[in-house]
């Protein structure tokens, strides 16, 4: 977010308010910050850096009649650190690209919008040690906002998890609770105003699972270091769908037990068959699904978040979902795929 005389007022106005936010954070990584036509940024010795990048859409991703601009922000940070959580990485700085509705910033409610969208980003950087440390500003076409945010991470050179590495027997384990995000969604669409003052809960699971996911970034690091986790994905677009990623990149199959499924408190009142739908193939729980040797202990709560075992990796590439009376059928992909 370098200041160009070129710039418009506006948008001048914009990146000094941003800049002027993100000045406080600290980060040893980060050498250099928002100022300049670079940022500057320093790994620890010996590790590796990782680089992810996350589009936050709005019609796609958020919507400004349902979500708050605090939800919105803070949901654009998040899908980005789960990505990181997912490789077992610390978050060294973020970057993001803001394309708003040509004259937004000139209108008070505007204004107001992008400072409650920079509130809800922020928060989380803060909070993980994740400087803001550049980006970029533009009109977007049309009246939909756009949202890029870019993050670096580190790891110890050549430790980072990765989907590739399940084998067959392995366990498969997922964190915390599943289907509380599709469940929210669902409660949002029935009433968009229903959440309008909805505010970050830090319990385990959280009461607001879709507007304010928690990335399991603590949980992530202690996989890699304690080295519990055979191969590691994060649960955006659905159970079925990611963990079909991580068979796919491992060559292996998956049996999933369907009673052993860790359900969301928000799923209590649905029936049966919903439930068990959502936590499938709802997506968005930003919850980390990882295998383990069967000689490795896994605890029960890693970094204050419960873990539950929810099948075994098998031989072959089908994989098959069990019922209480074991009972097996095939268990297909349900979850996000972008129609593109």
């Amino acid at each position: 977010m370098a200041s160009k005389e070129k710039s418009s007022s506006g948008e001048l106005q914009l990146i000094e308010s941003i800049r002027a936010r993100a000045m406080g954070q600290r980060s040893a990584a980060l050498r250099l910050g928002i100022g300049d036509d670079c940022a500057v940024v320093r790994p620890p010795a010996g590790h590796d850096l990782l680089v992810t990048t996350d589009f936050s859409l709005e019609g796609r991703h958020f919507r400004r009649d349902w979500h708050s601009a605090t939800s919105a922000g803070h949901r654009c940070l998040a899908r980005g650190l789960s990505d990181l959580a997912a490789m077992g990485a610390k978050p060294l700085a973020a970057f993001l690209s803001l394309g708003l509705p040509a004259g937004m910033t000139r209108k008070a409610a505007g204004r107001q919008w992008v400072d409650g969208f920079m509130d809800g980003l922020l928060a989380p950087t803060a909070e993980t040690g994740t400087p803001l440390a550049g980006g970029d500003t533009a009109t977007a076409p049309g009246e939909a906002v756009l949202a890029d945010i870019v993050l670096l991470g580190s790891a110890p050179r050549g430790t980072e998890l990765r989907r590739r590495g399940a084998r067959a027997g392995d366990g498969i384990y997922v964190t915390g609770a599943l289907g509380g995000a599709a469940a929210e969604l669902a409660m949002l669409a029935e009433s968009s105003r229903r959440f309008r003052s909805a505010k970050p809960d830090k319990a385990p699971n959280g009461t607001h699972p879709h507007l304010f996911p928690q990335p399991r970034l603590a949980t992530g690091w202690r996989l890699r270091g304690a080295k519990i986790a055979s191969a590691a994905i994060d649960v955006s677009d659905g159970l079925s769908t990611d963990l079909a990623h991580l068979c796919r990149e491992s060559g292996v199959g998956a049996v999933v037990d369907s009673s052993a499924l860790p359900l969301h408190s928000l799923l209590v009142a649905l029936p049966a068959d919903e439930a068990l739908r959502l936590a499938l193939h709802g997506g968005e729980d930003y919850e980390l699904l990882f295998t383990a040797r069967p000689s490795t202990r896994v605890p029960r709560r890693i970094a204050g978040v419960s873990v539950t075992r929810i099948g075994t990796v098998s031989t072959g590439s089908s994989i098959m979902l069990r019922d209480r009376d074991g009972r097996e059928t095939p268990l297909q992909p349900g979850g996000w795929e972008h129609d593109l």
